[in-house]
Protein backbone atom coordinates (compact mmCIF):
# COMPACT_ATOMS: atom_id res chain seq x y z
CA UNK A 1 0.00 0.00 0.00
CA UNK A 2 1.32 3.15 -0.88
CA UNK A 3 1.77 6.43 1.46
CA UNK A 4 -0.66 8.28 0.20
CA UNK A 5 -3.00 5.07 0.46
CA UNK A 6 -2.26 4.50 3.99
CA UNK A 7 -3.49 8.02 4.81
CA UNK A 8 -6.56 8.25 2.96
CA UNK A 9 -7.42 5.09 4.82
CA UNK A 10 -6.47 6.51 8.31
CA UNK A 11 -9.45 9.35 7.57
CA UNK A 12 -12.80 9.86 8.77
CA UNK A 13 -14.44 13.27 7.55
CA UNK A 14 -17.93 13.70 8.84
CA UNK A 15 -20.66 16.40 9.73
CA UNK A 16 -22.88 16.06 12.65
CA UNK A 17 -26.55 17.40 11.98
CA UNK A 18 -29.42 18.60 14.24
CA UNK A 19 -32.40 20.41 15.01
CA UNK A 20 -31.31 23.36 17.03
CA UNK A 21 -30.91 22.47 20.73
CA UNK A 22 -30.64 18.35 19.98
CA UNK A 23 -27.51 19.01 21.76
CA UNK A 24 -24.70 18.77 18.58
CA UNK A 25 -22.47 21.55 19.82
CA UNK A 26 -21.95 19.05 22.64
CA UNK A 27 -21.50 15.98 21.31
CA UNK A 28 -18.74 17.40 19.13
CA UNK A 29 -16.71 18.76 21.80
CA UNK A 30 -17.57 15.19 23.66
CA UNK A 31 -15.91 13.54 20.77
CA UNK A 32 -12.90 15.88 21.23
CA UNK A 33 -12.92 15.14 24.44
CA UNK A 34 -12.65 11.33 24.19
CA UNK A 35 -10.29 12.10 21.28
CA UNK A 36 -7.72 13.77 23.88
CA UNK A 37 -8.00 16.60 21.87
CA UNK A 38 -9.25 18.81 24.99
CA UNK A 39 -8.23 17.79 28.49
CA UNK A 40 -12.04 19.44 29.82
CA UNK A 41 -14.93 20.10 28.10
CA UNK A 42 -16.04 24.00 27.90
CA UNK A 43 -19.79 23.83 28.70
CA UNK A 44 -19.12 23.78 32.86
CA UNK A 45 -22.75 24.99 33.85
CA UNK A 46 -21.00 27.15 36.68
CA UNK A 47 -18.69 28.93 34.11
CA UNK A 48 -20.36 29.24 31.28
CA UNK A 49 -20.90 32.70 30.83
CA UNK A 50 -16.66 32.70 30.70
CA UNK A 51 -16.63 29.36 28.84
CA UNK A 52 -18.37 28.68 25.92
CA UNK A 53 -18.11 25.35 23.47
CA UNK A 54 -15.01 24.93 21.82
CA UNK A 55 -16.39 25.18 18.57
CA UNK A 56 -18.52 28.23 19.08
CA UNK A 57 -16.21 30.96 18.60
CA UNK A 58 -17.83 33.49 16.80
CA UNK A 59 -19.18 36.02 19.12
CA UNK A 60 -23.14 36.44 18.06
CA UNK A 61 -23.02 32.63 18.62
CA UNK A 62 -21.91 33.00 22.16
CA UNK A 63 -24.82 35.54 22.68
CA UNK A 64 -26.96 33.07 21.32
CA UNK A 65 -26.07 29.87 21.98
CA UNK A 66 -26.47 29.03 18.26
CA UNK A 67 -23.82 27.66 16.05
CA UNK A 68 -23.97 29.81 13.19
CA UNK A 69 -20.69 29.26 11.45
CA UNK A 70 -19.54 25.66 10.48
CA UNK A 71 -16.58 24.95 12.74
CA UNK A 72 -13.98 22.89 11.14
CA UNK A 73 -12.14 20.59 13.80
CA UNK A 74 -9.73 17.88 14.19
CA UNK A 75 -8.09 15.26 15.97
CA UNK A 76 -6.21 11.95 16.08
CA UNK A 77 -7.95 8.53 17.96
CA UNK A 78 -7.05 5.30 17.24
CA UNK A 79 -4.75 5.86 14.99
CA UNK A 80 -7.45 7.25 12.84
CA UNK A 81 -7.46 11.04 11.79
CA UNK A 82 -10.93 12.57 12.66
CA UNK A 83 -12.05 15.39 10.97
CA UNK A 84 -15.28 16.53 12.00
CA UNK A 85 -17.47 19.48 10.68
CA UNK A 86 -19.85 21.13 13.06
CA UNK A 87 -22.52 22.51 11.36
CA UNK A 88 -25.11 25.16 12.27
CA UNK A 89 -28.76 23.53 12.92
CA UNK A 90 -30.31 26.51 13.61
CA UNK A 91 -32.62 26.71 9.82
CA UNK A 92 -31.75 30.40 9.41
CA UNK A 93 -27.95 29.01 8.56
CA UNK A 94 -29.39 25.86 6.37
CA UNK A 95 -27.43 27.21 3.57
CA UNK A 96 -24.25 26.99 5.78
CA UNK A 97 -24.93 23.27 6.41
CA UNK A 98 -26.15 21.85 2.60
CA UNK A 99 -22.50 23.43 1.67
CA UNK A 100 -21.18 21.38 4.19
CA UNK A 101 -22.60 18.51 3.52
CA UNK A 102 -21.06 18.06 0.18
CA UNK A 103 -17.40 18.02 2.03
CA UNK A 104 -18.34 15.38 3.87
CA UNK A 105 -17.84 11.26 3.47
CA UNK A 106 -19.85 10.66 5.89
CA UNK A 107 -22.35 11.95 9.08
CA UNK A 108 -23.95 11.48 12.35
CA UNK A 109 -27.91 12.88 13.18
CA UNK A 110 -28.33 13.76 16.52
CA UNK A 111 -31.88 13.32 17.65
CA UNK A 112 -33.79 14.73 21.11
CA UNK A 113 -35.12 12.10 22.88
CA UNK A 114 -37.85 14.09 23.88
CA UNK A 115 -38.56 15.89 21.13
CA UNK A 116 -37.63 13.01 18.40
CA UNK A 117 -37.20 14.15 14.84
CA UNK A 118 -38.06 17.41 14.28
CA UNK A 119 -38.30 19.78 10.54
CA UNK A 120 -34.60 20.75 10.57
CA UNK A 121 -33.14 17.04 10.91
CA UNK A 122 -35.60 16.13 8.25
CA UNK A 123 -34.33 18.72 5.29
CA UNK A 124 -31.33 17.74 6.12
CA UNK A 125 -31.73 13.80 6.31
CA UNK A 126 -33.22 14.16 3.01
CA UNK A 127 -29.91 16.47 1.39
CA UNK A 128 -27.96 12.94 2.97
CA UNK A 129 -30.30 10.74 1.31
CA UNK A 130 -30.19 12.48 -2.58
CA UNK A 131 -26.00 12.43 -2.07
CA UNK A 132 -26.63 8.59 -0.60
CA UNK A 133 -23.96 9.51 2.44
CA UNK A 134 -24.08 7.23 5.02
CA UNK A 135 -25.94 8.13 8.44
CA UNK A 136 -25.37 7.11 11.73
CA UNK A 137 -27.97 8.61 14.34
CA UNK A 138 -27.22 9.74 18.11
CA UNK A 139 -30.34 9.61 19.91
CA UNK A 140 -29.25 12.18 22.89
CA UNK A 141 -30.52 13.48 26.58
CA UNK A 142 -31.36 9.78 27.85
CA UNK A 143 -30.83 11.38 31.11
CA UNK A 144 -34.23 12.87 30.62
CA UNK A 145 -37.56 12.01 30.22
CA UNK A 146 -38.49 11.68 27.07
CA UNK A 147 -40.09 9.24 24.38
CA UNK A 148 -39.93 5.09 24.11
CA UNK A 149 -37.03 3.63 22.20
CA UNK A 150 -39.23 2.22 19.81
CA UNK A 151 -41.22 4.98 19.00
CA UNK A 152 -38.07 6.84 18.10
CA UNK A 153 -37.10 4.05 15.76
CA UNK A 154 -40.14 4.52 13.90
CA UNK A 155 -40.34 7.76 14.00
CA UNK A 156 -36.87 7.47 12.26
CA UNK A 157 -38.48 5.39 9.44
CA UNK A 158 -41.77 7.17 9.41
CA UNK A 159 -40.14 10.49 9.01
CA UNK A 160 -36.92 10.12 7.75
CA UNK A 161 -37.36 7.39 5.77
CA UNK A 162 -34.20 5.65 7.20
CA UNK A 163 -33.37 1.67 7.94
CA UNK A 164 -32.23 2.34 11.38
CA UNK A 165 -30.45 -0.50 13.27
CA UNK A 166 -29.83 -0.34 16.83
CA UNK A 167 -26.40 -0.66 18.05
CA UNK A 168 -27.12 0.00 21.39
CA UNK A 169 -30.23 0.22 23.49
CA UNK A 170 -31.08 2.60 26.84
CA UNK A 171 -32.01 1.17 30.43
CA UNK A 172 -34.52 3.01 31.64
CA UNK A 173 -34.88 7.00 30.82
CA UNK A 174 -35.11 10.04 32.49
CA UNK A 175 -35.01 9.79 36.25
CA UNK A 176 -34.89 6.20 35.82
CA UNK A 177 -32.19 5.75 33.60
CA UNK A 178 -29.47 3.69 34.24
CA UNK A 179 -27.45 2.52 31.18
CA UNK A 180 -27.45 1.40 27.76
CA UNK A 181 -26.35 -2.08 26.55
CA UNK A 182 -23.89 -2.46 23.43
CA UNK A 183 -25.37 -5.18 21.58
CA UNK A 184 -22.34 -5.76 19.28
CA UNK A 185 -20.12 -6.41 22.45
CA UNK A 186 -23.01 -7.60 24.41
CA UNK A 187 -22.13 -5.95 27.45
CA UNK A 188 -23.82 -2.96 29.94
CA UNK A 189 -22.27 0.26 30.72
CA UNK A 190 -23.59 1.24 33.65
CA UNK A 191 -24.35 5.40 33.67
CA UNK A 192 -22.81 7.77 36.35
CA UNK A 193 -24.19 11.34 36.46
CA UNK A 194 -20.84 12.19 37.90
CA UNK A 195 -17.88 14.00 35.98
CA UNK A 196 -19.42 15.83 33.17
CA UNK A 197 -16.89 17.56 32.05
CA UNK A 198 -13.79 14.41 32.11
CA UNK A 199 -13.42 10.86 30.55
CA UNK A 200 -13.96 8.52 33.85
CA UNK A 201 -14.06 4.91 34.49
CA UNK A 202 -17.02 2.89 33.28
CA UNK A 203 -18.85 0.62 34.91
CA UNK A 204 -19.02 -2.61 32.99
CA UNK A 205 -20.76 -5.58 32.85
CA UNK A 206 -20.97 -8.60 29.87
CA UNK A 207 -22.83 -11.36 31.73
CA UNK A 208 -27.10 -9.70 32.40
CA UNK A 209 -27.22 -12.51 35.17
CA UNK A 210 -24.22 -11.70 37.28
CA UNK A 211 -25.28 -11.04 41.16
CA UNK A 212 -23.60 -7.81 41.11
CA UNK A 213 -25.51 -6.44 37.96
CA UNK A 214 -28.82 -7.65 39.74
CA UNK A 215 -28.06 -5.68 42.80
CA UNK A 216 -27.89 -2.64 41.18
CA UNK A 217 -30.65 -2.87 38.85
CA UNK A 218 -32.98 -5.04 40.15
CA UNK A 219 -34.76 -7.87 37.90
CA UNK A 220 -37.25 -5.95 37.04
CA UNK A 221 -35.31 -3.71 34.57
CA UNK A 222 -33.32 -6.99 33.49
CA UNK A 223 -36.10 -8.70 32.57
CA UNK A 224 -36.87 -5.84 30.54
CA UNK A 225 -34.06 -5.40 28.94
CA UNK A 226 -33.95 -8.90 27.81
CA UNK A 227 -37.28 -8.37 26.80
CA UNK A 228 -36.15 -5.27 24.82
CA UNK A 229 -33.20 -7.44 23.36
CA UNK A 230 -35.63 -10.09 21.62
CA UNK A 231 -37.89 -7.41 20.41
CA UNK A 232 -34.80 -5.95 18.69
CA UNK A 233 -33.50 -8.67 17.00
CA UNK A 234 -36.99 -10.01 15.50
CA UNK A 235 -37.59 -6.43 14.44
CA UNK A 236 -34.79 -4.86 13.12
CA UNK A 237 -32.18 -6.10 10.17
CA UNK A 238 -28.39 -7.30 11.53
CA UNK A 239 -25.43 -4.56 11.01
CA UNK A 240 -24.13 -5.28 7.84
CA UNK A 241 -21.02 -2.74 7.01
CA UNK A 242 -21.74 -2.71 2.72
CA UNK A 243 -25.32 -1.60 3.55
CA UNK A 244 -24.49 1.33 6.05
CA UNK A 245 -21.73 2.70 3.47
CA UNK A 246 -24.76 2.71 0.75
CA UNK A 247 -26.98 4.60 3.03
CA UNK A 248 -29.15 1.39 2.93
CA UNK A 249 -29.44 1.03 6.87
CA UNK A 250 -28.21 3.33 9.96
CA UNK A 251 -26.73 2.40 12.89
CA UNK A 252 -28.58 3.74 16.01
CA UNK A 253 -26.80 4.61 19.03
CA UNK A 254 -28.61 5.82 22.75
CA UNK A 255 -26.80 8.18 24.95
CA UNK A 256 -26.45 11.60 27.05
CA UNK A 257 -23.25 13.73 25.40
CA UNK A 258 -23.42 16.44 28.23
CA UNK A 259 -22.95 13.06 30.82
CA UNK A 260 -19.80 12.11 28.59
CA UNK A 261 -22.33 9.00 28.18
CA UNK A 262 -22.76 6.70 25.15
CA UNK A 263 -20.30 8.84 23.20
CA UNK A 264 -17.36 6.33 23.31
CA UNK A 265 -19.72 3.71 21.98
CA UNK A 266 -20.29 6.04 19.03
CA UNK A 267 -17.02 6.95 18.45
CA UNK A 268 -15.56 3.57 18.44
CA UNK A 269 -17.71 2.47 16.37
CA UNK A 270 -17.72 5.10 13.82
CA UNK A 271 -13.85 5.14 13.47
CA UNK A 272 -14.23 1.27 12.14
CA UNK A 273 -17.02 1.53 10.20
CA UNK A 274 -17.42 4.72 8.74
CA UNK A 275 -15.99 5.39 5.25
CA UNK A 276 -12.53 6.68 4.72
CA UNK A 277 -12.70 9.99 2.17
CA UNK A 278 -14.50 9.14 -1.44
CA UNK A 279 -14.92 9.76 -5.19
CA UNK A 280 -16.12 12.94 -6.00
CA UNK A 281 -18.19 14.14 -9.22
CA UNK A 282 -16.46 17.07 -11.32
CA UNK A 283 -18.03 18.70 -14.57
CA UNK A 284 -15.16 16.25 -16.58
CA UNK A 285 -14.81 12.94 -14.47
CA UNK A 286 -14.91 11.29 -11.10
CA UNK A 287 -11.87 12.25 -9.20
CA UNK A 288 -10.62 9.70 -6.78
CA UNK A 289 -8.79 10.08 -4.09
CA UNK A 290 -5.81 7.67 -4.42
CA UNK A 291 -4.79 10.00 -7.90
CA UNK A 292 -1.55 11.64 -7.19
CA UNK A 293 -2.56 14.50 -8.75
CA UNK A 294 -4.00 17.29 -6.35
CA UNK A 295 -7.53 18.13 -6.46
CA UNK A 296 -9.67 20.05 -4.11
CA UNK A 297 -12.66 22.40 -3.69
CA UNK A 298 -13.68 25.67 -1.32
CA UNK A 299 -16.77 24.63 0.52
CA UNK A 300 -16.84 27.98 2.70
CA UNK A 301 -15.18 31.34 3.39
CA UNK A 302 -14.99 32.65 6.92
CA UNK A 303 -13.61 36.25 6.99
CA UNK A 304 -12.09 37.65 10.16
CA UNK A 305 -11.65 34.25 12.00
CA UNK A 306 -9.31 36.40 14.60
CA UNK A 307 -10.54 40.06 14.51
CA UNK A 308 -7.66 41.17 15.59
CA UNK A 309 -6.07 40.17 12.17
CA UNK A 310 -8.01 40.81 9.67
CA UNK A 311 -7.76 37.22 7.71
CA UNK A 312 -10.28 35.80 5.41
CA UNK A 313 -9.92 31.84 5.33
CA UNK A 314 -10.90 29.79 2.40
CA UNK A 315 -12.06 25.87 3.91
CA UNK A 316 -11.09 23.93 1.34
CA UNK A 317 -11.53 19.80 0.98
CA UNK A 318 -8.99 17.88 -0.18
CA UNK A 319 -10.12 15.67 -2.63
CA UNK A 320 -7.17 13.49 -4.07
CA UNK A 321 -3.81 13.58 -4.15
CA UNK A 322 -1.28 15.60 -1.67
CA UNK A 323 -1.86 19.20 -0.70
CA UNK A 324 2.09 20.63 -0.19
CA UNK A 325 2.80 24.01 1.94
CA UNK A 326 4.19 26.56 -1.12
CA UNK A 327 3.37 24.10 -3.78
CA UNK A 328 2.48 26.35 -6.75
CA UNK A 329 -1.85 25.45 -7.60
CA UNK A 330 -3.86 26.37 -10.44
CA UNK A 331 -6.79 28.09 -9.33
CA UNK A 332 -9.07 27.03 -12.29
CA UNK A 333 -11.56 29.69 -12.51
CA UNK A 334 -9.20 32.67 -12.25
CA UNK A 335 -6.91 30.61 -14.60
CA UNK A 336 -4.14 31.13 -12.60
CA UNK A 337 -1.65 29.66 -10.08
CA UNK A 338 -1.37 30.55 -6.45
CA UNK A 339 1.10 29.74 -3.94
CA UNK A 340 0.20 29.22 0.03
CA UNK A 341 2.95 29.88 2.29
CA UNK A 342 1.01 28.76 5.71
CA UNK A 343 -2.08 26.63 4.78
CA UNK A 344 -3.87 25.88 8.24
CA UNK A 345 -5.43 22.85 9.76
CA UNK A 346 -7.84 23.41 12.77
CA UNK A 347 -8.88 22.58 16.32
CA UNK A 348 -11.77 25.35 16.53
CA UNK A 349 -9.86 28.91 17.69
CA UNK A 350 -6.32 26.72 17.28
CA UNK A 351 -4.66 26.90 14.21
CA UNK A 352 -1.38 24.91 12.74
CA UNK A 353 0.51 25.75 10.29
CA UNK A 354 0.73 22.55 7.76
CA UNK A 355 3.32 21.22 5.51
CA UNK A 356 1.09 18.04 3.47
CA UNK A 357 -2.91 17.25 3.66
CA UNK A 358 -3.95 14.74 2.43
CA UNK A 359 -7.75 13.46 0.84
CA UNK A 360 -10.70 14.04 3.62
CA UNK A 361 -8.34 16.60 5.17
CA UNK A 362 -9.53 20.31 5.06
CA UNK A 363 -7.04 22.90 5.03
CA UNK A 364 -7.83 26.68 5.59
CA UNK A 365 -5.82 29.00 3.32
CA UNK A 366 -5.45 32.84 3.74
CA UNK A 367 -7.57 34.69 1.19
CA UNK A 368 -7.00 37.99 -0.48
CA UNK A 369 -10.28 37.80 -2.34
CA UNK A 370 -9.39 35.68 -4.58
CA UNK A 371 -11.65 32.52 -3.73
CA UNK A 372 -15.79 32.53 -4.01
CA UNK A 373 -17.26 29.34 -2.63
CA UNK A 374 -17.55 26.07 -5.35
CA UNK A 375 -13.82 27.05 -6.53
CA UNK A 376 -11.46 24.36 -7.90
CA UNK A 377 -7.77 23.73 -7.51
CA UNK A 378 -5.82 21.81 -9.00
CA UNK A 379 -2.21 21.10 -10.05
CA UNK A 380 -3.15 22.56 -13.72
CA UNK A 381 -6.41 20.35 -14.98
CA UNK A 382 -8.99 22.12 -15.99
CA UNK A 383 -11.66 20.29 -13.96
CA UNK A 384 -14.49 22.16 -12.01
CA UNK A 385 -16.11 20.12 -8.61
CA UNK A 386 -19.87 20.46 -8.67
CA UNK A 387 -22.63 20.33 -6.77
CA UNK A 388 -22.39 23.54 -4.71
CA UNK A 389 -26.10 25.09 -4.94
CA UNK A 390 -27.20 28.58 -4.12
CA UNK A 391 -31.11 28.51 -2.89
CA UNK A 392 -33.42 31.15 -3.34
CA UNK A 393 -33.43 32.82 -0.07
CA UNK A 394 -36.61 33.31 1.90
CA UNK A 395 -35.85 37.17 3.47
CA UNK A 396 -35.46 39.99 1.40
CA UNK A 397 -34.24 43.31 2.38
CA UNK A 398 -32.79 46.61 0.58
CA UNK A 399 -29.47 47.81 3.07
CA UNK A 400 -28.98 51.03 3.60
CA UNK A 401 -25.65 52.92 4.78
CA UNK A 402 -26.07 54.34 8.18
CA UNK A 403 -22.82 56.72 8.02
CA UNK A 404 -21.68 58.03 4.63
CA UNK A 405 -18.26 58.80 5.86
CA UNK A 406 -17.86 54.21 6.08
CA UNK A 407 -19.48 53.87 2.11
CA UNK A 408 -16.36 51.93 1.51
CA UNK A 409 -15.83 50.06 4.59
CA UNK A 410 -19.63 48.75 3.94
CA UNK A 411 -18.94 47.68 0.32
CA UNK A 412 -16.24 45.82 1.36
CA UNK A 413 -17.74 44.08 4.51
CA UNK A 414 -20.88 43.64 2.42
CA UNK A 415 -18.86 42.10 -0.59
CA UNK A 416 -16.71 39.58 1.80
CA UNK A 417 -19.92 38.71 4.09
CA UNK A 418 -21.10 37.23 0.61
CA UNK A 419 -18.30 35.64 -0.55
CA UNK A 420 -18.69 33.78 2.82
CA UNK A 421 -22.19 32.59 1.56
CA UNK A 422 -23.56 34.02 4.68
CA UNK A 423 -26.33 35.25 2.57
CA UNK A 424 -27.28 36.93 -0.86
CA UNK A 425 -26.46 39.86 -2.55
CA UNK A 426 -28.55 41.32 -5.72
CA UNK A 427 -28.49 44.98 -7.68
CA UNK A 428 -31.36 46.10 -8.86
CA UNK A 429 -30.93 46.93 -12.72
CA UNK A 430 -33.57 50.01 -12.37
CA UNK A 431 -31.86 51.86 -9.82
CA UNK A 432 -28.36 50.27 -8.67
CA UNK A 433 -29.67 49.75 -5.18
CA UNK A 434 -28.46 46.66 -3.04
CA UNK A 435 -30.81 43.80 -1.67
CA UNK A 436 -29.41 40.93 0.93
CA UNK A 437 -31.72 37.76 0.44
CA UNK A 438 -30.95 35.44 3.45
CA UNK A 439 -32.68 31.70 4.22
CA UNK A 440 -33.63 33.14 7.51
CA UNK A 441 -34.35 36.62 9.42
CA UNK A 442 -31.34 35.92 12.09
CA UNK A 443 -29.21 36.71 9.00
CA UNK A 444 -30.07 40.00 8.84
CA UNK A 445 -29.00 40.82 12.78
CA UNK A 446 -25.52 38.80 12.33
CA UNK A 447 -24.98 40.55 8.80
CA UNK A 448 -25.46 44.14 10.89
CA UNK A 449 -23.44 42.72 14.44
CA UNK A 450 -20.61 41.55 12.18
CA UNK A 451 -20.03 44.87 9.51
CA UNK A 452 -20.00 47.35 12.48
CA UNK A 453 -17.71 45.28 14.80
CA UNK A 454 -15.58 43.67 11.92
CA UNK A 455 -16.04 46.41 9.42
CA UNK A 456 -16.81 49.47 11.15
CA UNK A 457 -19.61 50.10 9.27
CA UNK A 458 -23.73 50.67 10.01
CA UNK A 459 -26.16 50.04 8.12
CA UNK A 460 -30.15 49.41 8.81
CA UNK A 461 -33.09 47.59 6.50
CA UNK A 462 -35.46 48.42 4.75
CA UNK A 463 -38.69 45.75 3.59
CA UNK A 464 -39.30 44.94 0.32
CA UNK A 465 -41.78 42.30 -0.56
CA UNK A 466 -40.07 39.94 -3.07
CA UNK A 467 -41.88 36.29 -2.76
CA UNK A 468 -38.38 34.92 -4.21
CA UNK A 469 -35.40 34.76 -6.38
CA UNK A 470 -35.23 33.02 -9.44
CA UNK A 471 -32.11 32.56 -11.49
CA UNK A 472 -33.07 33.72 -15.56
CA UNK A 473 -32.08 31.14 -17.97
CA UNK A 474 -32.79 31.61 -21.95
CA UNK A 475 -31.81 29.25 -24.88
CA UNK A 476 -32.01 32.15 -27.06
CA UNK A 477 -30.39 35.80 -25.71
CA UNK A 478 -31.17 38.02 -28.60
CA UNK A 479 -34.78 36.48 -29.27
CA UNK A 480 -37.35 38.75 -29.33
CA UNK A 481 -39.39 36.89 -26.64
CA UNK A 482 -36.82 37.24 -23.82
CA UNK A 483 -35.45 41.09 -24.77
CA UNK A 484 -39.93 41.61 -24.32
CA UNK A 485 -39.52 39.74 -20.85
CA UNK A 486 -37.14 42.34 -20.32
CA UNK A 487 -38.39 44.75 -21.12
CA UNK A 488 -41.87 44.38 -19.13
CA UNK A 489 -40.27 42.78 -15.94
CA UNK A 490 -37.41 45.55 -15.91
CA UNK A 491 -38.45 47.01 -12.42
CA UNK A 492 -38.18 43.41 -10.85
CA UNK A 493 -34.74 41.96 -12.40
CA UNK A 494 -31.59 42.64 -10.49
CA UNK A 495 -27.97 41.13 -10.56
CA UNK A 496 -26.46 38.63 -8.38
CA UNK A 497 -22.88 38.77 -6.88
CA UNK A 498 -21.51 36.98 -10.39
CA UNK A 499 -23.34 39.09 -12.38
CA UNK A 500 -26.14 36.22 -13.52
CA UNK A 501 -29.14 37.56 -14.25
CA UNK A 502 -32.14 37.57 -11.16
CA UNK A 503 -36.27 37.69 -11.33
CA UNK A 504 -37.46 38.78 -8.04
CA UNK A 505 -40.63 37.59 -8.12
CA UNK A 506 -43.16 39.68 -5.65
CA UNK A 507 -46.01 36.75 -5.78
CA UNK A 508 -46.57 33.21 -6.88
CA UNK A 509 -48.73 34.68 -9.53
CA UNK A 510 -46.21 36.83 -10.91
CA UNK A 511 -44.14 33.66 -11.67
CA UNK A 512 -46.84 31.84 -13.24
CA UNK A 513 -47.09 34.71 -15.84
CA UNK A 514 -43.63 34.43 -16.68
CA UNK A 515 -44.34 30.58 -17.41
CA UNK A 516 -47.42 31.19 -19.52
CA UNK A 517 -46.25 34.19 -21.74
CA UNK A 518 -42.51 33.79 -21.67
CA UNK A 519 -42.37 30.15 -22.28
CA UNK A 520 -38.50 30.06 -23.49
CA UNK A 521 -37.59 32.25 -19.99
CA UNK A 522 -36.79 29.58 -17.51
CA UNK A 523 -36.68 30.46 -13.71
CA UNK A 524 -34.54 28.56 -11.88
CA UNK A 525 -35.09 27.81 -8.03
CA UNK A 526 -31.38 26.53 -7.29
CA UNK A 527 -28.13 28.38 -9.26
CA UNK A 528 -24.96 26.38 -9.06
CA UNK A 529 -21.71 27.85 -9.07
CA UNK A 530 -20.69 28.27 -12.55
Amino acid sequence: MSDLEKEIQKRRTFGIISHPDAGKTTLTEKLLLFGGAIQEAGAVKSNKIKRSATSDFMEIERQRGISVATSVLSFNYKGRKINILDTPGHKDFAEDTYRTLTAVDSTIVVIDVAKGVEEQTEKLVKVCRMRDIPMMIFINKLDREGKDAFDLMDEIEQKLHLKPVPLSFPIGMGQDFMGVYNIPEQKIILFESENKQKVGQKHEFTDLDDPDLQAILGSDAIDELKENLEMVREIYPAFDREKYLQGEIQPVFFGSALNNFGVQDLLDCFVDIAPPPQPKKADKRIVYPNEPQFTGFVFKIHANMDPKHRDRLAFVKIVSGVFERNKAYYHVRLDKKLKFAAPNMFFAQRKQVVDKAYPGDIVGLHDTGNFKIGDTLTEGEKLMFRGIPRFSPEHFRYINNEDPMKAKQLNKGIDQLMDEGVAQLFTLNVNGRKVIGTAGALQYDVIQYRLEHEYGAKCSYEPLNVYKAFWIKTDDPEGDEYKEFLRIKQRYLAKDKDGLPVFLADSPFAVEMVKNDFPSVKLMEISEFE
